[in-house]
Order: structure tokens, then sequence, then C-alpha cells
């Protein structure tokens, strides 16, 4: 008989979740269900609800219209909670993928579980039947103005309803058709069901944890790939030493020069003597103060979306007691701000890794062969990856520029100012993963300075990372594609194989 592993239980509501909760979740090595608190919790909300509702009170989007038609009185037998979230799919552009839906869906789920939304319980089970099921909505991701992601969430509660689109076996089908694959029925919204599903931040900051947890492995590959990198290129070890640093003690820096001189030991950089120069080029001298702004904006950006986790974001809060609460809790301008500072903190890392691929190139800078090709007669060795190395950094630096500030108004001017949360998040993304690229290629150009350098004892972790880029790329001898190296150095990155060797968190958050 073959057993079955079970996967780990992020139980939703029992404990803080964390961005590895989440993430472990998108990536398919965690189940969610909710705690008994939890249900408890939802079922007390929903009771509230209707005890409100029935005493005739107006609430926000469930007595009334939404937006500017708040002034528009409703009944509960009009069956307004079915027809919210189709009013509201009207979303364009890429679909999110199959990691991006599990984790908003999750990221909703969780933030039901604070039992604040007035949601049904059968509705919360049906969200988080839908992750364990592995139903996976088209949801397109341009549309929200970061004051509530309604479009994106929108797609996701009508496929819940049987109604949108769906993947089911690569193909899109029918909600109703994604459904019956997955062995569940189409829910009916009643009470504020459709308000719940849609009114909140769920896609901003599901995608958030995803950037967080990206981010974290590449400023990891990062460390390992700038060490490796100072043993090519033969740097002083002064500015990395705790005395230089204790100086001027500023947010992770220390970390990141911690990681980077453990990397080094039992190797011969660290003897007396054996830096190249008294001071080398601020791309490698200044790469603790540097990097570690990123890692402190890291940080920040993960307490901000943990916080938002464990938080409830609904509008109007229904809490158990027997109150309706408008609020403006579904605000992302703190969450925008982290991650635009986080955009800003890893182009100016990938500013520095460009500069140090492009010296290490240099015979006049590094003392090696030009463009590091071992043979020099008509050979073109790493030349023309300088140009790929300059779209990167291009490209990086172009989406850092912040998104404005001023937002069209809408809903009759009622909705006049907004964060552009998910677009913001979404740019911050394609940041992290162009910089994992760059690392890639800082990787594969390091370890080849490495090899052509004569006399030299790598330290002990520097040579497992020279290791772990030779058991997937070889040296440069002729002349070859480089794109097939640098993108399985990609995927090493992704894959978390430089996590240890570069490590600047001692746990995974």
């Amino acid at each position: 008989m073959q057993v079955v592993a079970m996967k780990p239980i992020v139980t939703l509501g029992a404990a803080r979740l964390t961005i590895g909760d989440i993430a472990g979740v998108a990536d398919g090595r965690h189940a969610i269900a909710f705690s008994e608190a939890a249900e408890a919790s939802i079922e007390a909300s929903a009771g509230a609800l209707a005890r409100l509702s029935a005493a005739g009170e107006r609430i926000y989007g469930v007595t009334t219209g939404l937006g500017a038609a708040v002034d528009t009185a409703l009944r509960a037998e009009d069956d307004v909670q079915m027809r919210v979230p189709l009013a509201r799919c009207v979303g364009v552009g890429r679909a999110g993928s199959r990691r991006e839906l599990r984790a908003i869906m999750t990221t909703r789920a969780a933030r039901l579980a604070q039992g604040c939304s007035g949601a049904s319980l059968a509705t919360a089970r049906g969200l988080a039947a839908l992750v364990e099921r592995d139903v996976q909505p088209v949801v397109p991701m341009t549309g929200s103005i970061g004051e509530g992601d309604l479009a994106p969430l929108a797609a996701i509660a009508a496929v819940l309803t049987g109604q949108g689109l769906a993947f089911l076996k690569g193909e899109i089908v029918p909600g109703a058709v994604a459904l019956e694959g997955a062995g569940l029925s189409p829910f009916r919204l009643i009470g504020k069901d459709g308000l719940a599903l849609v009114s909140s931040n769920a896609a901003s900051v599901g995608l958030a944890v995803l950037c967080v947890a990206d981010a974290r492995r590449v400023l990891s590959a990062a460390v390992a790939a700038g060490a490796l990198s100072f043993e090519a290129y033969r740097c002083s070890l002064n500015p990395l030493s705790e005395t230089a640093l204790a100086l001027r003690p500023m947010p992770g820096q220390e970390a990141v020069a911690a990681a980077m001189r453990a990397l080094f030991e039992d190797g011969s950089l660290v003897q007396p003597g054996m830096a190249r120069r008294l001071q080398d080029p601020l791309s490698f001298r200044c790469i603790a103060p540097v990097m570690g702004a990123a890692v402190a904006a890291l940080d920040s950006a993960r307490d901000i979306v943990e916080a938002e986790l464990n938080s409830s974001d609904d509008n109007p809060a229904i809490l158990a007691e027997g109150h309706s609460l408008p609020n403006a809790n579904f605000d992302t301008t703190h969450l925008t701000l982290a991650f635009e500072m986080l955009g800003l903190a890893l182009a100016r890392v990938a500013a520095m890794v460009g500069e140090r691929i492009m010296k290490l190139m240099s015979p006049a800078s590094s003392e090696l062969p030009r463009f590091l090709s071992p043979i020099q007669n008509g050979r073109n060795g790493y030349a023309t990856v300088q140009k790929t190395v300059a779209a990167l950094v291009a490209e990086i630096q172009h989406k850092a520029n912040p998104m404005p500030v001023f937002v069209l108004p809408v809903a009759d001017r009622v909705e006049d100012y907004a964060t552009m949360a998910t677009a913001v998040i979404e740019k911050t993304a394609d940041i992290v993963a162009r910089l994992r690229l760059l690392i890639a290629v800082e990787l594969m150009v390091a370890a080849q300075a490495v090899d052509l350098r004569d006399g030299i004892v790598l330290g002990r972790g520097t040579a497992g990372v020279r290791a772990a880029v030779r058991s997937a790329v070889a040296m440069l001898t002729e002349d070859r594609p480089a794109t097939p190296d640098i993108e399985t150095l990609d995927a090493m990155i992704a894959a978390g194989v430089f996590d240890d060797l570069g490590r600047i968190w001692q746990e995974a958050k």
C-alpha cells in the first residue's frame, strides 16, 4: 500500500501568520484549514449582520448601494450579493499565475478568519476549498487602484458562484465546470458574502507575500555572488570588518557583512596583504551599506505585509457584539510606500551588481583576460553578455520609478484618492525577477574570474558557491551561448540553492 505524505497545515485563525505560511500554501507545500476559533468568529460576525439587517440598520453594501450609490436603499430580497462580483469583473491584462492566485485566495481566507467580515461560514469555507481543490480562476490582473482590489477578487468570487472562467487541466472552462471537476457545487452568496469576497486588498497583499519571499531568496544569492566577486577581484575586506561598520551602525549592513565574512573563512583573502588595492571601486567597497539598506527595506516590507495578514480590512467591519463599523482600513498607502522603497533599494543593488560584472571583465580593472576569455585570439568570451547586463539594469531602473501619486478619481469622484498598490507590488516583483537574472550573470562571471585567477585559495563558503555554479555551468573556454547558463543559474536561485550559502536571515519568515 502506498503511503501518501500529508502536507503541513497552515491553520487560519490559530496563530500569527507569516510570509512563509502563505508562500508555502502558494507553492503547494502547505494546506490550509480554519481553526475552530476562526469558524466561531466568522459565524458570530455573520450572526451580528443578520440581526442588524433584521433591525433595519443601514449597512453599506448590504442594505445600501456601493460607492456613489451609497444613497440607494436596497432590500435583502434584491439578491444583491450575487450581483456584486459580476458587476466588478472588469479586469483586463495578463491572467494571474497559479502561485499568485493561491497566495491571493489564501490571504483573503486568512483575513476572513479574523471574524470581522460578516461573511457566512459556508462562503469562507468555499473560498478555502478553491485553494485546497486547486481551482485556479482566470483573473485578469489589471483593474485595481489599491483601495480594495475589487476587479481581481471579483473574478475569483464569480467562479465560486459557478460563473466566470477557470483553468481545468490546462484549458479555460466556465466556473461551474471547474467547480464540478473539483467536486464542488456553486455557492449562493447571502448577507454580505459578495462584498466580503471582493472588498479587500487580498490581491495586493497576496502578491506582496510572494514578492517578499522571492526578494529574500534573491538577496541571499546576491550575498553569495558578491562574495565570489570579492574573491575574483581580490578585494580588501576592511570595509566589511565589524570595527569599520561599528563606526556608523546602519540597519542591515552588519547582517550582510557578517554573512560575507563567514564565506571567506579559511581562504587566502582573509590573510594580511592579499588585497590587490588599498581602496576598491565603490561597487565592491560599499556592498555592505547598499545591500544592508535593501535588507532593511525588505524587513520593513515584511513587517507591514505580516501585519496585513493578521488584521481585517473589511469595510464595513461587522463586529460580533452587534455593530457595523464603517472604516478606512482598506487604504494601502503604508504598503505601497514600503514596496516603492523596496524597489528603489533593489535598483541600487542592481546598479552595483552590473558595475562589478563590468569591472571583472575589464583587464585594466581586474588584471584578468579581457571579457574573461581564456583564449584571447578571436574569442568573444563574455563580451556581449555586457549588453544583457546593461539591458537588465536599465529596465530595473525604469521600474523603480514611483507610480503617480494622483490617480483619476472614480465613483462619481467619491473615491478621489488611490494608492495603485497592486501595480506597485507587481513592478517591484518585476524588479526582483530581473535582479535574479542579473545575479545569475554575476555568479557565472565571478566563477569564471575565480577560475582564471592563479594562486588563490577560496574561503570555505565561497568555494561552496563556486562549486554550486560549476555543478550546472562549465567554465567557458570556447565561445558558446550564454543564455542556457544564465537561465540555469536563475532557476537555481529561484529554487533556493544559494539560500544557505549566502544566508542573511537566520530563519525563513
